[in-house]
């Protein structure tokens, strides 16, 4: 595992309980959508690489009763969170797996009907051989369906604000380029989808972020002064009060076409 990627999941081990409790509730719109987007798909298992605490299992388990549901993820702390959601459903074929997301083991190859994630992508080290490994491990007429925060969420907001107080911008250039390699797997959606979400204040919005968030990693990084600095440029340039935004996400929906036997086979 490389240094960053060991560092991104001892961030998520520490943020896991908080995220689950302050996080989880404003993401729901977008692990909706990514559910619902996913539209008819044949049969086999459905992933969900970068699973988190797997907020998107319920709805999977609705969509898709008695099919085998499986979540990966690389931080011990949001795969025990993940395990205690999946206990509390009766579904006798969910599995949670502590692995590596960005490049999937071999066993899923070609398998899938499905394959959801949501707000992992981007925090990957290399999204472009993720969604390739992705794709791969879909079955003929399976699909993607792909949420992920991009380089340019929102124009303002504390995403905007965060982002102007850290003062280096991340490397956003593989998002031009992460459709390119897919082979023959048909793009069927390709947009922004924006919902409101809410925040008692800026100074809760930080140390959510801080302490229950991507930005634990950060901290984990630079240490505690370093984040006090920030947190008080960040409260002192945000607005008072209640503060609602609108962050924009790219939604991505790709099939897995069947291969010219399979659509040559005669319908009755």
């Amino acid at each position: 595992m490389t240094e960053r990627l060991d560092r991104v999941a001892r961030g998520w081990d520490e943020a896991a309980d908080g995220y689950e409790q302050y996080f989880v509730p404003r993401f729901a719109a977008w692990v909706k959508t990514a559910v619902g987007a996913i539209g008819g798909v044949p049969d086999g298992p459905v992933l969900v690489p970068c699973c988190g605490t797997f907020p998107e299992l319920e709805l999977l388990v609705e969509r898709f009763p008695g099919r085998e549901l499986a979540g990966i993820d690389l931080s011990g702390g949001m795969v025990r969170r993940a395990r205690e959601r999946a206990a509390r459903l009766d579904h006798p074929s969910v599995q949670v797996v502590q692995a590596d997301a960005s490049s999937l083991d071999a066993r899923w190859s070609g398998l899938c009907a499905a394959v959801v994630s949501v707000f992992g992508l981007q925090q990957l080290p290399d999204p472009e051989a993720a969604i390739r490994s992705w794709v791969g491990a879909l079955t003929s007429g399976g699909r993607m369906c792909v949420v992920y925060w991009p380089g340019e969420t929102e124009d303002d907001g504390p995403f905007a604000l965060l982002g102007k107080v850290i003062g280096e911008r991340s490397d956003y250039s593989w998002e031009d380029r992460l459709l390119a390699d897919l082979g023959e797997a048909v793009i069927e959606r390709d947009e922004l989808v924006s919902y409101p979400m809410t925040h008692p204040d800026a100074a809760t919005y930080f140390d959510a972020a801080d302490h229950a968030g991507p930005m634990r990693a950060l901290a984990l990084a630079r240490g505690d002064a370093y984040i006090a600095d920030l947190r008080a440029r960040f409260v002192a340039d945000a607005p008072a009060g209640e503060w609602t935004h609108h962050p924009r996400a790219r939604l991505i929906v790709v099939r897995k076409p069947l291969s010219r036997a399979e659509a040559a086979r005669p319908t009755s």
